[in-house]
């Protein structure tokens, strides 16, 4: 029997979320630090699973974080290889990870609503950027362009084209419909929204740079920034920064209990 690498030796344990070296993509052979890829493991009757939490136990292989080459992946039976055994990868998984990561980003963007950081209407987020203290811009997937323009322009005014160019204004997101940001939040016809600073925010921006880059999505919708922090270490450090008496900014209380849209609770 052959003795394991180094490389195997790492591979059979599940890795942390957010740390080790970096990992190579089967396809293109390019290594990356694993936040810019996506790990698959051999699940029951030799069937490939995504591990967006990389926390699975086994081998792993991983792939760039692109729904184009998840597709090719696919295509050409590329995890046999990789994995070093018979896998069956669905042909719809390209689908079925993009929309896994839009379920994170809906329910990152629950969890800054619930931690009082989520600021909707034109006027409002205006005013919010205006003032200086977000942390993103969201618009809707199918947000009208003369609002996103005017929104856009609003962020130029504060921070300066030169920061938006360098990315060190607030990144933008298109990244969720309409309907979906309502589900998410709770409210109706939410085509904008401003983030406000705080931990919560973080866990927003971490996936839904994931789902942007999966897409193929504009470098706006690509920035850096967020941290894999869980949704509970993330509400505890906003309530923690709220002050003992457990309320945001804007004086609105903090509380535990049911993310909309999640279907998920947080004690």
């Amino acid at each position: 029997m052959a003795l394991k690498t180094e490389q195997d030796r790492l591979e059979t344990v599940a890795p942390h979320a957010g740390a080790g070296p970096e990992r190579s993509c089967v396809v293109t052979r390019e290594t990356h630090a694993p936040d810019d890829l996506i790990r698959f493991v051999l699940g029951p009757d030799h069937a490939v699973v995504p591990d967006l939490k990389r926390k699975l136990p086994g081998r792993g292989v991983w792939v760039g974080l692109s729904k184009a080459l998840v597709a090719e992946a696919v295509k050409k039976q590329m995890f046999s290889r990789g994995l070093r055994d018979k896998a069956v990868a669905s042909p719809d998984l390209p689908e079925l990870i993009e929309d896994l990561l839009r379920r994170d980003a809906a329910q990152g963007l629950a969890l800054a609503n619930k931690a009082g950081l989520v600021v909707t209407g034109f006027a409002k987020v205006e005013a919010a950027i205006g003032a200086g203290k977000i942390a993103a811009l969201v618009h809707a997937r199918d947000a009208a362009a003369d609002g996103k323009r005017k929104l856009r322009q609003a962020l130029r005014r504060r921070f300066g084209a030169q920061a938006a160019s360098e990315r060190q204004a607030p990144p933008e997101f298109e990244i969720l419909t309409t309907d979906e940001m309502d589900s998410a939040l709770g409210r109706s016809n939410v085509v904008h929204v401003a983030l406000g600073l705080g931990p919560a925010a973080k866990v927003f921006l971490a996936s839904a740079r994931r789902l942007a880059l999966y897409r193929g999505d504009g470098e706006k919708d690509a920035s850096e920034g967020g941290e894999n922090l869980t949704m509970n270490e993330a509400l505890e450090q906003d309530f923690n920064s709220s002050g003992a008496n457990g309320r945001d900014a804007n004086g609105r209380h903090i509380s535990t209990g049911e993310i909309p849209g999640t279907h998920e609770r947080h004690e």
